[in-house]
């Protein structure tokens, strides 16, 4: 597998690396994703094929809380529009074209949704 680029600092996700022992690094530590409740999402759905075979996959993005929250609501997608998934990268990604029946999901649970590409 090839090594990803960085182009900058921000890219080593939050990576804090210093000599000096008697620097406090308390407040980096347990430091967890802001939860933000369904209205205040602005999540984006797209289409995409690219690096999977030709297959089409719907991949939401623009969530913003924890993993656990990531998981639960690609679960409840997966499980609405019966096809597989998975959580890559912050994204969520669907398999197969159901961008339509997503974002009507993602509305009647109180997520704002923006339909992105053809």
């Amino acid at each position: 597998m090839a090594k990803k680029k960085l182009n900058s600092l921000s890219d080593l996700g939050g990576f804090v690396y210093s000599t000096n022992e008697r620097e406090d690094f308390s407040q980096f530590q347990d430091q967890e994703a802001e939860n933000l409740s369904p209205g205040d999402q602005n999540l984006e759905a797209h289409f995409s094929n690219k690096g999977r075979g030709g297959k089409t996959v719907t991949v939401i993005k623009g969530f913003i809380g924890s993993d656990d929250e990531r998981k639960a609501l690609a679960k409840l997608l997966k499980t609405k529009c019966s096809v597989g998934g998975s959580v890559k990268d912050g994204d969520i990604v669907i398999q197969g074209k159901f961008r339509d029946k997503i974002i009507e999901i993602l509305k009647s649970e109180g997520y704002s949704v923006k339909r992105v590409g053809g």
